[in-house]
């Protein structure tokens, strides 16, 4: 007579290689979550930094031209700003502006009227991170007399891009 063997394979996983792979799995989402966002913040800032920078080129076009006052009429200087979803409501203030010049969701802030030393102002509001609008943080490119143009912020250090 011949003997049978049956064949005791384990098939599927153990309680305790679930809950390892449980673990590590939290483990691994700890620390990629908040990675995540400060990574997010980071490219917020950089965004910002680059929509409130594209004005400076306009800005010193009008002021090399005589433009000074910030506005859409015949003569006055139109920056082009365009809306954000990741700066507060804006616009552009000044003396000799009315209210409806430039103003609006997520514009940069131009001072008028415009002078050798002129800034454009971003808010971080609507979208940014959460870190970016306490306070609110506040990216700003401010024009020296001999016309270059600087970079100052408000953000947090570990936010701040190169060159501001």
């Amino acid at each position: 007579m011949k003997s049978i063997h049956i064949n005791h394979s384990q098939k599927g996983f153990t309680l305790i290689e679930l809950m390892i792979v449980i673990a590590i799995i939290g483990i691994l989402a700890a620390i990629a979550i908040p990675q995540y966002q400060d990574y997010i913040a980071r490219s917020q800032v950089n965004r910002v930094m680059g929509e409130a920078g594209s004005l400076k080129t306009a800005i010193e076009d009008c002021i090399l031209n005589g433009r000074l006052a910030v506005g859409n009429a015949a003569g006055e200087c139109d920056p082009g700003a365009t809306a954000s979803n990741l700066m507060a409501d804006g616009g552009n203030t000044g003396p000799d502006l009315a209210a409806a010049d430039l103003v609006g969701a997520g514009v940069p802030t131009v001072t008028a009227p415009l002078t050798d030393v002129s800034t454009i102002t971003a808010t971080f509001g609507n979208n940014a991170a959460a870190v970016l609008q306490t306070g609110p943080a506040t990216l700003t490119w401010t024009r020296s007399a001999n016309g270059s143009w600087a970079c100052t912020t408000t953000v947090p250090a570990e936010y701040t891009p190169n060159g501001c």
